[in-house]
């Protein structure tokens, strides 16, 4: 077993710059960072963190136009958290339809039990109902959250994503810089213990998420 020291938000590089409008922005230095094991010859879809992320203290308002307490609301449960946004072209849209896709492969009481947050990383457009509207074609179940974009990407820096403000591009659509991780948190300590890239397939997830409801390494 080897370790590497790596930044978390530069851990999937090659897969996050890929995409102009879901890419991940150049942050500012300050990401935390995390130490993985990684077995020589692993092809898993999934990174273990040795030292999982602490959940981020986000306050924000669901899809009722509700306050929504991310700590609070996820406590001791297994809980997947994505941050994007709803005019994503692409990696967005696909990451989300692949965990409800493989959510829907899980027992009943199971799917009840898992938490798949998607925090908008372009909150001027992403309203409540914008994001409502927009969950309830993958998954209802799915917890849409929006707020002060400050806020949005503090949180996500906490988790190693970077997430930079919605900006135009040279066709004068405004697009999202933002990271394409995924972080699972276990429901035994409530910490950030495994991370995805956006190469993560529908049947990754599917194999996978037995183990993240009980907070077990794939």
């Amino acid at each position: 077993m080897r370790k590497k020291t790596l930044a978390a938000a530069a851990l999937l590089a090659a897969a996050t710059l890929t995409l102009s409008a879901c890419g991940s922005g150049d942050g500012d230095g300050g990401d935390p960072i995390a130490i993985v094991s990684e077995e020589p010859g692993a092809e898993k879809a999934a990174t273990a963190l040795d030292k999982p992320f602490e959940k981020p203290d986000l306050v924000l308002t669901d899809t009722q136009g509700e306050k929504y307490d991310f700590r609070a609301e996820t406590a001791g449960k297994p809980t997947l958290v994505y941050f994007g946004y709803t005019h994503c072209p692409d990696v967005c849209p696909l990451t989300m339809n692949n965990l409800a896709v493989a959510k829907k492969q899980l027992p009943r009481d199971q799917q009840d039990e898992l938490r798949i947050v998607f925090v908008t990383t372009d909150p001027e457009r992403d309203t409540s109902v914008a994001l409502g509207k927009w969950l309830k074609g993958i998954d209802p179940q799915v917890v849409g959250l929006t707020g002060d974009f400050d806020t949005i990407q503090a949180g996500a820096r906490t988790l190693g994503i970077s997430v930079n403000a919605p900006r135009k591009d040279d066709k004068g659509q405004t697009v999202s810089d933002h990271g394409t991780q995924v972080i699972a948190f276990s429901p035994k300590t409530d910490g950030g213990y495994l991370l995805y890239g956006e190469d993560a397939t529908v049947e990754d997830y599917t194999a996978d998420l037995p183990k993240i409801i009980k907070g077990e390494k794939p």
